[in-house]
């Protein structure tokens, strides 16, 4: 009988020493580029360009649905700054010093005035007091507003006044016609609902044409009073003479200023269609 071997389950694939170095070989490489690739990949930086728009994403992810917004003063009677008071009304008389009026920064003059307190000079305005009409000349001036102004004066020539908080106003609605109000909300009717069917506004009629309310801000201080000369509204001896120059030559008077009378009435804010509004509202007045 011819013998047979056993056959060795367990016989290695290296079987020459060329394939052992070839093992041994494989066995510190491999591990090491494993290592080097997950390395790379933990360390690997992201691209500036794609941080930016990462960054951008999550703040525009994380902004707030509404922002508060904090705006100096407001055309609302009754909100206005002291600085917008002083600008439209008492500047006429306080930024020239015309009627011996403290002109504003004027340390000198204000120095005794700021002695009395930010409460006695807001009755004397508010009441009047030598030239000077109660609440400068426009009665329709809040009582905080007359002393939000004058604490503005006061502090630019050294006091520490002040000025009456402006109350925040209740929110507004703007619905449309038919549209349901929401709970607690007050509903202002939007301005096609509003308007009666071919009506127009007073912007849109005649821009800045509205006269009357420019004098009533800006000119009644003095206009209204007679004070340091200036025509009464509806005297109509006073306006005689004048009227006799023509429009031309009375819009120019006040828009460069004339006599005590300081250019746009002291309100240099005001455009010059505004002031000929004002001044057409006084010559009818006085025909």
């Amino acid at each position: 009988m011819s013998e047979h071997r056993p056959h060795d389950e367990h016989t290695s694939f290296i079987k020459t020493p060329k394939q052992l170095l070839v093992v041994v070989i494989l066995a510190f490489l491999v591990p090491i580029l494993l290592i080097s690739i997950i390395a790379s990949l933990a360390t690997h930086s992201v691209e500036p360009s794609a941080k930016v728009a990462s960054d951008a994403a999550i703040a525009k992810r994380l902004k707030p649905v509404g922002q508060v917004v904090v705006a100096e003063g407001s055309d609302t009677p009754g909100e206005r700054t002291g600085k917008q008071v002083v600008e439209a009304v008492c500047s006429a008389c306080h930024a020239t010093g015309a009627l011996n009026a403290p002109k504003i920064g004027d340390a000198g003059a204000w120095g005794p005035l700021i002695k009395d307190g930010h409460a006695h000079l807001t009755e004397m305005a508010i009441k009047g007091v030598r030239q000077m009409p109660p609440k400068g000349g426009n009665p329709q001036l809040t009582d905080d507003e007359v002393a939000r102004a004058v604490a503005f004066m006061a502090n630019q020539a050294g006091a520490s006044f002040k000025e009456p908080p402006v109350q925040a106003a209740p929110v507004q609605v703007a619905a449309a016609p038919g549209a349901p109000a929401a709970a607690g909300a007050s509903v202002v009717p939007t301005a096609a609902a509003a308007a009666p069917a071919g009506a127009t506004s007073g912007a849109a009629a005649g821009g800045a044409s509205n006269g009357k309310a420019i004098f009533e801000a800006n000119c009644v201080a003095c206009h209204g009073t007679g004070v340091a000369g200036a025509p009464k509204i509806g005297d109509k001896a006073a306006w005689a003479p004048r009227l006799k120059q023509g429009m031309d030559t009375l819009h120019q008077s006040a828009l460069k200023g004339k006599g005590a009378m300081p250019p746009k009435g002291g309100n240099m804010a005001l455009p010059d269609a505004d002031v000929m509004a004002a001044v057409d509202y006084l010559a009818g007045q006085g025909k």
